[in-house]
């Protein structure tokens, strides 16, 4: 298994989650996110948590004794499914993709186009247009790959990305709908 495929997988699975959304919100499912506050809370607060569990996960094992942050990377790496459903989570946990789904897809509705046919394929012409931007970022970060997996960039990025996870899930849980 090639470790491009490793991180082409979370990328997969925020897509796989996101046109999950726009299924839900070409047939108003995600409607109960926007009508009912307990809903978008309930999902808020999941979501908050899966961040903030991310968040200290990072942090804490940036400061393992003889622990090398990237070197999972090159073995014993979590494999493709695990990666993908770390994406597919994130994805379907952040309430905020089903609002802007519901809110932006009934404005690109053709008006004689089916709304289900054109709900499930305006959310397809996103993820293809993430799927190139996560390519850049994939790309870009393999070039930078070497410089990446020293200890000490390693440990100083989990422990950055750690705290922002853990800040940006305080926001969540804070904001109100």
């Amino acid at each position: 298994m090639s470790r491009l495929c490793r991180t082409e997988a979370p990328a997969a699975g925020i897509c796989t989650g996101t046109a999950a959304w726009g299924a839900a919100a070409a047939v108003g499912a995600s409607a109960l996110l926007a009508a009912s506050e307990t809903a978008f809370t309930a999902l808020k607060f999941a979501g908050a948590g899966y961040m903030a569990w991310l968040g200290i996960t990072m942090f804490l094992k940036s400061f393992r004794e003889g622990s090398r942050p990237g070197a999972e990377a090159i073995a014993g790496a979590p494999g493709i499914r695990t990666n993908w459903l770390s994406g597919v989570t994130t994805s379907l946990l952040n309430p905020k993709v089903g609002v802007f789904y519901m809110a932006m897809i009934p404005q690109f509705l053709p008006a004689d186009a089916p709304p289900l046919l054109m709900g499930a394929l305006l959310p397809l012409v996103h993820n293809a247009e993430a799927m190139l931007w996560f390519a850049a970022i994939i790309v870009a970060t393999h070039r930078a790959r070497r410089w990446f997996q020293s200890p000490a960039v390693g440990k100083a990025t989990d422990r950055v990305a750690g705290v922002f996870l853990l800040a940006f899930a305080a926001k969540i849980a804070a904001t109100r709908a």
